[in-house]
């Protein structure tokens, strides 16, 4: 029997509904529109999808959109500078800066440089760290998602083993934390593990996360588990598929994330919604 399908746009629309009544509700008692500003350096195709999507989700959802683009050769200096009047900006609840860096530019200084009170993506070393101790004010849209998705299936999360493939800052440290909070026993795989595919075979849950396409074949998963596919990676031939074998193993899992259409939706959505909580917080 073929797994149930996680709609991850569905879920993300309804979810960006809501945010947009709550948008409402609180530019209508307070006057405070929880504004996103977006900041992309240089000329990557993909970046600039991915903000230009951003922006287009915030003016749905009501949120204001500020958004920056600078050229390849903008300074590390220059680059700081508009991080700082970005803090200091009254309108601005959260700052986002789109990854990668040109590589001239050290991406651990800009993110430190955001205000941990306007740090949406959660990478700032402040949130990080209350994360770790589960007192998290932002926590990371892709992990943040992930979990929104495994409660849809009405999964208890307590309890259960969990595999997360990959170690990523961005995703695989934070959503084992989340998981850990959630009291599912976890372990972290990568490319020193050992006998990668029987470790993964014990999971109730599997969060793949490496950018490896197709690595996670049905061999490797546990009847009826609860399959998260963060990766999206393009083929030769043009195709996006994500870290799992997504015709495979949707034959053996429980349920199952597709690519495109999973992951991603609800990433913008944890955007929003980490924006708007900002400006709530900012309005007390």
């Amino acid at each position: 029997m073929s797994a149930h399908i996680i709609d991850g746009k569905a879920l993300a629309l309804s979810l960006r509904e809501d945010i947009a009544h709550a948008v409402s509700a609180l530019v209508e008692e307070t006057g405070v529109r929880p504004g996103l500003a977006a900041v992309l350096v240089g000329d990557d195709p993909a970046s600039a999808v991915y903000v230009r999507n951003k922006k287009i989700a915030c003016e749905k959802a009501g949120l204001y959109p500020q958004e920056h683009v600078l050229p390849a050769s903008t300074t590390q200096e220059a680059l700081l500078a508009l991080i700082q009047q970005l803090n200091a900006n009254s309108k601005i609840h959260g700052i986002l800066v789109q990854l990668p860096l040109p590589p001239h530019i050290e991406s651990k200084a800009i993110l430190q440089a955001v205000s941990s009170d306007k740090d949406v993506d959660g990478f700032h070393p402040i949130n990080v760290g209350r994360l770790v101790e589960g007192d998290p004010v932002f926590v990371p849209c892709t992990p943040k998602g992930v979990i929104h998705m495994i409660d849809s299936t009405g999964l208890d999360i307590a309890g259960k083993r969990a595999v997360v493939i990959g170690r990523s800052n961005i995703v695989g440290k934070p959503v084992a934390m989340l998981l850990l909070h959630r009291h599912a026993t976890v372990t972290i795989c990568h490319s020193r593990t050992k006998d990668l595919p029987s470790v993964v075979r014990e999971a109730d849950i599997v969060i793949a996360a490496i950018g490896k396409p197709l690595f996670v074949t049905p061999d490797m998963v546990k009847e009826g588990a609860v399959v998260i596919d963060v990766g999206i990676n393009r083929l030769p031939d043009g195709k996006l598929v994500g870290d799992v074998d997504f015709d495979g193993v949707k034959e053996r899992a429980g349920w199952i994330t597709p690519v495109p259409g999973g992951v991603g939706p609800m990433t913008i959505a944890m955007l929003l919604q980490n924006t708007l909580e900002s400006a709530k917080r900012m309005g007390k």
